[in-house]
């Protein structure tokens, strides 16, 4: 089945995922198409990423990898990058994490959440990864909590009133998905995104080529696309 284009009627939008690079596997290519039609996309990370290089101690870690998702996120246009400091690889779903981006719903008043896959079987294969499961359901929770003055009503008392217009979620990397975003024209931009994230790629057990991967994987996905390069997304009304 052909995907779909996806949705073009917005004007701002938060990407909440756990961990630097997430975004940049290739949900950065669609933001930098996002950002060059003139759209606001601002990143809510969960964590810093401090456990995910293991010849480096997360508190050298987290800083490293701090500037690396800025830098990457700079190059497809997002000047705004927020980090929740949840406990990389040990985050967990709960009120916490669910009231913490419920507060970013209200701060940003996006109209699309975007965030990734939370299946529990990754679609390339093996398990998902619990921070992304943990942190997808609850960006999906808290797109509801939002909206909601009577949940989490301390919120209120910080001064954020509900945030009833969202009205997308865009799950990328999902296993079936039915919309796509052209990236044919930046695709450059989302690969020297993912480049930015020098010192976790250089420390990975496989080394992943970011030109190589990402046009690749949005030449796939373009196939069912007009043949056109793009990235997937699974996108709920809300």
């Amino acid at each position: 089945m052909d995907l779909r284009p996806f949705p073009e009627d917005w004007q701002r939008a938060l990407a909440v995922v756990a961990h630097p690079d997430d975004l940049e596997y290739g949900a950065a290519s669609a933001v930098a198409r996002w950002t060059s039609d003139g759209r606001t996309v601002t990143y809510l990370l969960a964590s810093r990423g401090e456990a995910g290089i293991d010849g480096l101690h997360p508190d050298e870690a987290g800083p490293l990898r701090e500037a690396e998702e800025r830098a990457g996120a700079a190059e497809v246009g997002v000047d705004v990058v927020e980090f929740l400091d949840h406990r990389d690889g040990v985050i967990e779903y709960g009120l916490d994490l669910r009231r913490d981006i419920a507060r970013a719903i209200r701060r940003h008043r996006p109209e699309v959440l975007v965030t990734l896959v939370h299946d529990e079987r990754s679609p390339w294969g093996g398990f998902g990864m619990a921070d992304h499961r943990v942190v997808g359901l609850g960006a999906i929770d808290a797109a509801r909590d939002a909206a909601n003055r009577w949940v989490f009503p301390e919120l209120l008392d910080e001064g954020h009133e509900p945030w009833p217009g969202l009205r997308w979620l865009a799950i990328c990397a999902a296993a079936n998905p039915p919309h796509a975003v052209d990236v044919t024209d930046v695709i450059d931009r989302g690969i020297a995104s993912l480049g930015q994230h020098r010192v976790y790629l250089d420390g990975l057990s496989e080394p992943t080529d970011p030109d190589a991967f990402l046009r690749g994987s949005a030449t796939a996905t373009g196939e069912r696309f007009g043949g056109r390069l793009a990235v997937s997304f699974e996108v709920l009304g809300l």
